[in-house]
């Protein structure tokens, strides 16, 4: 299948925080757009800005050229794409398709060749970035796939982001964002920690950050996240429920490697203590809570 510019069909199955941003750069670009997510009304905004709503899965993938999703988790990347009404199934010969959730990279391999047996494109592209990447189109974009398949739609992982590479064969992006989630585990304790001390030695954590996150210190969680934090605003950019389902992936691919991760270790498990207090909802700023219990 030869991508035919701005007349490109996109279906996007996933339009929840992250979903409903990267879907609309593509209205905004005049894109075709269809769309499906289990809750309708999270998908309200888009069909109001021109999306066609589609009542399945494999509706979406009939109606499109290339299909992207963002879904929860691996339980829902397998069946969105390897159910006999999942996408796999359901494509036109020669679609690409595109999985930007956060899943388990052996998945990942195992969708690719699937739908390679089907004469269809896989890539695994997980993002980085958070609600506010995903809402100002510069998230960063980790791919795994074809080097061909990547040239095809690469223009397309253009539209929501900014730092978009081919990190190597299928299931190299989602071992990419395992990094990415790995490094993001333990900095956001140092973030949380570095909040605490200051608000106990009798700083103005507001002022600190305008020091620290200028310098070696610095981060996206400092300069994004320390300011929700400090404010008592923990509305989900990232739910906890699924940055602890990334670190559980990780750890199982760690493991599965021989590595020892012992800081993702101790981030996830006071996540799980958050959750297992009935903060799951809350984003991942909300680990701030835990220090100051």
């Amino acid at each position: 299948m030869t991508l035919r510019g701005k007349e490109t069909v996109i279906g996007f199955v996933g339009t929840g925080v992250m979903g409903k941003s990267m879907a609309s750069h593509f209205l905004k670009a005049g894109y075709p757009v269809v769309v499906y997510t289990r809750t309708r009304a999270k998908a309200e905004e888009l069909l109001a800005a021109g999306a066609v709503w589609k009542e399945h899965v494999s509706e979406v993938a009939q109606a499109s050229d290339v299909i992207i999703t963002m879904v929860g988790y691996p339980s829902d990347v397998e069946e969105v794409y390897l159910g006999a009404e999942g996408i796999v199934a359901n494509a036109k010969p020669g679609a690409y398709l595109i999985d930007m959730t956060t899943s388990k990279p052996s998945l990942a391999k195992t969708i690719y060749e699937a739908a390679k047996e089907r004469g269809l494109h896989a890539l695994d592209a997980p993002v980085s970035g958070g609600d506010i990447g995903a809402r100002e189109a510069r998230l960063t974009i980790m791919v795994g796939g074809d080097q061909e398949a990547f040239d095809a739609v690469e223009p397309l992982l253009k539209v929501m982001g900014t730092n978009v590479v081919l990190q190597g064969g299928p299931g190299a992006g989602q071992h990419t964002k395992m990094c990415n989630q790995i490094a993001i585990a333990t900095n956001m304790i140092g973030v949380c920690e570095a909040i605490a001390y200051a608000k106990k030695a009798g700083l103005d954590p507001t002022r600190v950050l305008d020091s620290i996150a200028a310098g070696a210190a610095g981060s996206w969680s400092l300069s994004n996240l320390a300011p929700r934090m400090i404010a008592g605003n923990f509305a989900p950019g990232f739910y906890i429920k699924h940055f602890i389902k990334d670190m559980g992936i990780a750890l199982e691919a760690a493991k599965e490697m021989g590595l020892l991760t012992p800081g993702l270790e101790l981030s996830k498990s006071l996540y799980d203590e958050l959750a297992a207090n009935g903060l799951e909802d809350n984003g991942t700023q909300a680990l701030i809570k835990w220090f100051e219990k």
